[in-house]
């Protein structure tokens, strides 16, 4: 950790690389994890709430006046009327970490007043810390990142999420993919949406877009982008996105091109581009075949490839 670096970033790195040796050691004998779901798709291990605890021990440890926000344990502990509140995710890519496959992250974000402050995005499996600061730039170890200078959408590369809730619609998010990834270099789904923002960030991407993302998604990897250079907002380009369940970020040419493919898709477009996106969306997977819907025995089977 740098003496440079503001006093509550190095508590959140001592935090992150606390949570990240937890999940290191765990990585060795994954099999052995204890896993539960919370829902269709949606896995916790005993592995993400001790990384949580680590990392809540040690965040109160030295600011005890602080408040909580985790995803496992939500409001729980810390100070609830606090202004300074840390947003964590303990373990971001879950189930990519339950299959052994090597991406998946420790986020953490600290609001002061609502706006995010400090920021660490923690890959235990590289030991790449990348982190940020308001005002003061955003990094990877030790080096300063700038977002990438691609300024066409056709070169670049963009990641994303692909949709896996219950009441999840695939037809619209198959759609609003297809939309992208015709006009792109590639797509990219690694599954851990704080490394992809934090991806963003350090140029190795220009850009990113997903539903259905929690604050403690988010959080960290948004001042990232924006500490390097990039933009971060809703599908119709407003800024304040934390807790409104979509998110776009991109170089600024690039965000600016996604905004413009990616608004007819937002929860805030018009009644207008919302009809017509029904009406216009064809019916590539069966509604009945969604994460946790029951298909019975006797329904026909599918074509062989």
């Amino acid at each position: 950790m740098s003496s440079n670096q503001h006093p509550m970033l190095n508590v959140a790195v001592k935090a992150a690389r606390a949570a990240g040796a937890i999940i290191n050691r765990a990585a060795l004998d994954v099999e052995s994890v204890r896993i539960s779901q919370k829902q269709v798709n949606d896995f916790v291990t005993e592995i993400d709430h001790a990384s949580e605890q680590a990392i809540i021990e040690t965040l109160l440890t030295a600011y005890p006046d602080h408040g909580i926000w985790a995803e496992e344990s939500g409001r729980e502990h810390g100070k609830a009327s606090a202004d300074h509140v840390w947003v964590i995710d303990p373990l971001d890519g879950t189930t990519n970490f339950i299959h052994g496959f090597p991406v998946y992250c420790v986020s953490i974000a600290l609001l002061v007043r609502g706006r995010v402050e400090q920021a660490v995005v923690y890959d235990p499996t590289r030991n790449d810390l990348f982190t940020a600061t308001r005002g003061r730039g955003a990094y990877l170890n030790d080096r300063r990142l700038r977002v990438s200078k691609r300024t066409q959408l056709k070169d670049s590369l963009v990641s994303t999420g692909f949709p896996f809730r219950p009441g999840d619609n695939f037809n619209v998010y198959l759609r609003m993919m297809a939309d992208v990834m015709q006009r792109t270099a590639g797509l990219r789904r690694p599954g851990a949406a704080a490394l992809d923002l934090a991806y963003v960030a350090a140029g190795f991407t220009e850009g990113f877009f997903e539903t259905g993302l929690s604050p403690w998604d988010v959080a960290a990897g948004s001042l990232l982008v924006t500490e390097a250079g990039g933009l971060v907002g809703n599908f119709t380009g407003e800024s304040e996105f934390l807790e409104q369940k979509e998110c776009v970020a991109g170089t600024p040419k690039i965000y600016g091109q996604l905004v413009n493919i990616l608004k007819k898709y937002s929860k805030f477009a018009s009644a207008g581009e919302k009809a017509e996106l029904r009406q216009n969306t064809p019916t590539l997977v069966d509604p009945a075949l969604r994460p946790g819907t029951k298909v019975e025995d006797d329904a026909p089977a599918a074509p062989e490839a």
